[in-house]
């Protein structure tokens, strides 16, 4: 347990740390390279869990694809209405 004003070293190694910190400060691209890059070498356990949770949250959800499906179909619909309605 820290005392008085002292920071725990957060878990990990240092390029662990960095890919995190590259998603944090907003370059999810440059985080999921270092996270790939980190996982082709041979990491300790800890580091393999931890690059693997970045690259899971990181990661685009299943359901938006369905979303846009659905919201192309529309659009493709709305259009082909307007072009019978005024061609």
């Amino acid at each position: 347990m820290a005392k008085g004003g002292q920071t725990p070293e957060p878990p990990g190694s240092p390029e662990v740390r960095a890919a995190w910190a590259r998603k944090e400060a907003g370059d999810v691209a440059g985080a999921r390279r270092d996270a790939e890059r980190l996982l082709a070498g041979t990491p300790s356990p800890e580091d393999r869990a931890q690059a693997e949770e970045l690259l899971r949250r990181s990661s685009t959800p299943r359901a938006l694809y369905g979303f846009a499906l659905v919201a192309a179909a529309v659009f493709t619909g709305l259009l082909l209405l307007a072009w019978t309605r005024y061609a």
